[in-house]
């Protein structure tokens, strides 16, 4: 008994330290944030799995929406530059490998991976409808990597799920639990379970952010609104209830983005 309480109580103190020696903050909203894994580490991974998804993914072949999202990409990611540029963050974006990709996909989904490594899968054009939507989409998948809230995800999985192991041990010595890991990090999988606060957290926070992006690249901000419920519309009343969803339920998102479309109109210049 007395083993049990003096290894829950030393479990607890290394967590509390691993967390004060590791704590940062999100670059823009400057909320504290775990991040146990050297950047550098970060954009080995990324750039290694973001190759390997492309060779088991077929990119489409389709001229026009290929091109659509890779404009729609230089724009915001132009937009994240000036914006960190300003706020005297650009450090914080070095390394960056901007690379944009639709592949063929019934899913509606999207995501970044550190470094700027973004795929689009065609499942989503449809909700998307037009460059705009496409740009909705856009700034918040690249607004989770630069908040480095994959890192945070990742860091929080080898704690709880592989005892604190560094990452590039937990690579060699349980690859498979690493790469299952990631893909969840970074949504490419899914995941119900420990990390929900966290995940809905996110979310927010890469909807406000992907606003402001938006908005500095030249897309109005408030078509945001129309995307959230073209995509509440496509679930059908279907979703889970938002104690059980990795994001925000619609009506909270939706909600939440109307009241910070006027921090994002200050940024919006129509180009």
């Amino acid at each position: 008994m007395k083993t049990n309480r003096l290894f829950s109580v030393l479990s607890i103190s290394i967590v509390f330290i691993l967390f004060t020696l590791s704590c940062s903050k999100v670059p823009i909203t400057g909320r504290k944030q775990l991040n146990l894994i050297p950047g550098s580490e970060m954009m080995a991974m990324s750039f290694q799995q973001y190759d390997q998804f492309l060779k088991e993914n077929k990119l489409s072949t389709d001229a026009k929406n290929t091109a659509m999202v890779k404009n729609v990409g230089s724009k915001i990611q132009r937009s994240v530059e000036k914006y960190f540029a300003e706020k005297g963050l650009s450090a914080h974006l070095k390394g960056y490998k901007w690379e944009f990709n639709l592949v063929e996909s019934p899913e509606a989904n999207a995501w970044c991976m550190p470094g700027g490594k973004v795929v689009f899968y065609t499942g989503i054009l449809p909700i998307t409808k037009d460059e705009t939507g496409l740009a909705v989409v856009m700034g918040h998948e690249i607004a989770h990597a630069v908040a480095e809230h994959g890192n945070e995800r990742m860091s929080q999985g080898l704690l709880t799920q592989l005892g604190g192991m560094a990452l590039a041990v937990a690579i060699q010595e349980k690859p498979e639990q690493t790469q299952a890991l990631w893909m969840t990090a970074f949504g490419v999988g899914s995941q119900v379970g420990v990390m929900l606060p966290f995940s809905r957290l996110h979310e927010s926070e890469a909807d406000r952010l992907g606003l402001i992006f938006m908005a500095m690249a030249g897309y109005d901000p408030n078509q945001a609104v129309g995307f959230w419920e073209r995509m509440a519309k496509m679930k059908g009343g279907q979703a889970p209830p938002e104690f059980l969803s990795t994001h925000p339920s619609d009506a909270t998102r939706i909600a939440k983005i109307k009241e910070w479309l006027p921090e994002a109109m200050k940024y919006y210049k129509k180009k």
